[in-house]
């Protein structure tokens, strides 16, 4: 393969629940979720019943025709959100693709050329495209893949002096993850979404909520923005939504998505019927009262063991941070840069856990993961921790 990942010396062959197997039948408890991904776990029985079944019917038909699967997720989608409108394709790179891409024709068509900017975050990480790359505020992951992109400006996060600074008639939007991710599990303050809001409403730009990771009841609640209580213009999903299964969303209102006409903006694969199929029935599932409610439980399950092990070792770790099951475990003193040899030693005692940058330990399990589950995780971090 190109040489653009490092894998793990370890190869998965089977999973269930959140629990993984290797090639050497090697059991680990997965902290890890596929980054976020396997929101039900591995080998959900009704995610491969949807799969199944729909297999056995229709698997493709291009968006020449629409299809039964797509209308249905659609409209879930639209009763758990703000939005009126949305556009199906198959990554979080490309769900933001298509809101930047609205964004500026929305601000072309509706204002004129000169309301083109976009307005970013330091830390933030919104794909890998080209003009998501350039989106996002981390340097390293477009250095050698210059020019890039104009009309892009990039502000301190939580700074509302400096957005308000920003903000003028060019800026045609303003993006940011609720909690940024990839950027070390942080938070944004709620006073400072809430200005936001107000300085895109005064200026006509469109506020743009990156979901890609938060989304679909990774921090408690189906979207993040609900316990903010600021509704964006526009939302990006992806990651947990197809549980596994690749498609991913932008959800827009009514208004913002006449920005886009026939044939401006498309995707060959994006609201194919298999797709949709399995991410109606995870959608279905992670907004049921129980799983959300599970999410916050566990959340509470593992803060209390982080902060716990966070005692023990005052010097090397520091308290958690996040919301629900979106959680860093920020390393300090001679343990700063090296989460990546964490990660290591945690696999080596049969956890499967992720980082968000040289500085941060981060865990996204199923919202499913039991009680049982969580509490062996944290008893192989601790001898982790320990052979650190």
């Amino acid at each position: 393969m190109v040489p653009n990942y490092q894998p793990a010396q370890r190869i998965p062959v089977r999973g269930l629940g959140s629990r993984i197997w290797d090639q050497d039948g090697r059991e680990y408890v997965d902290f890890a979720a596929g980054i976020a991904v396997t929101a039900l776990g591995h080998a959900n029985p009704r995610m491969v019943a949807a799969l199944t079944e729909q297999a056995n019917r229709l698997w493709h038909v291009s968006n020449v025709m629409t299809n039964e699967p797509a209308l249905r997720l659609a409209q879930r989608l639209i009763d758990l959100s703000f939005a009126d409108k949305v556009f199906f394709c198959n990554s979080g790179g490309e769900a933001n693709e298509a809101a930047f891409k609205l964004a500026r024709r929305r601000g072309n068509t509706q204002f004129g050329a000169h309301k083109n900017v976009i307005l970013s975050f330091e830390h933030a990480f919104h794909g890998r495209t080209l003009f998501t790359v350039s989106v996002g505020g981390q340097p390293k992951y477009t250095q050698g893949f210059e020019p890039l992109p104009g009309g892009i400006r990039h502000l301190p996060f939580n700074d509302l002096a400096a957005l308000k600074a920003a903000m003028n008639d060019t800026v045609c939007a303003v993006v940011m993850e609720p909690l940024q991710g990839e950027g070390g599990i942080l938070p944004a303050d709620p006073d400072f979404v809430r200005g936001a809001r107000a300085l895109c409403d005064q200026y006509d730009a469109l506020l743009i909520f990156d979901e890609v990771q938060t989304g679909n009841g990774r921090t408690g609640r189906y979207f993040a923005y609900e316990q903010i209580g600021v509704a964006p213009d526009v939302l990006t999903t992806a990651k947990g939504l197809g549980g596994g299964f690749p498609i991913a969303a932008m959800l827009t209102t009514d208004a913002c998505a006449q920005a886009f006409s026939v044939g401006s903006h498309g995707s060959t694969y994006g609201g194919n019927p298999l797709a949709c199929a399995v991410a109606d029935v995870v959608v279905e599932q992670i907004s049921k009262p129980e799983t959300l409610e599970n999410v916050r439980a566990r959340a509470d399950q593992l803060m209390q063991g982080l902060t716990a092990l966070s005692h023990r070792y005052p010097d090397r770790i520091a308290a958690p941070r996040g919301q629900g099951l979106l959680i860093g475990i920020p390393l300090l003193g001679s343990w700063q840069g090296k989460a990546g040899a964490v990660v290591a030693a945690a696999m080596d005692q049969g956890l499967w856990m992720l980082l968000a940058g040289p500085d941060v330990l981060r865990l996204t399990p199923a919202l499913t993961i039991g009680a049982e589950d969580v509490a062996e995780g944290l008893l192989r971090l601790e001898r982790a921790l320990a052979a650190v």
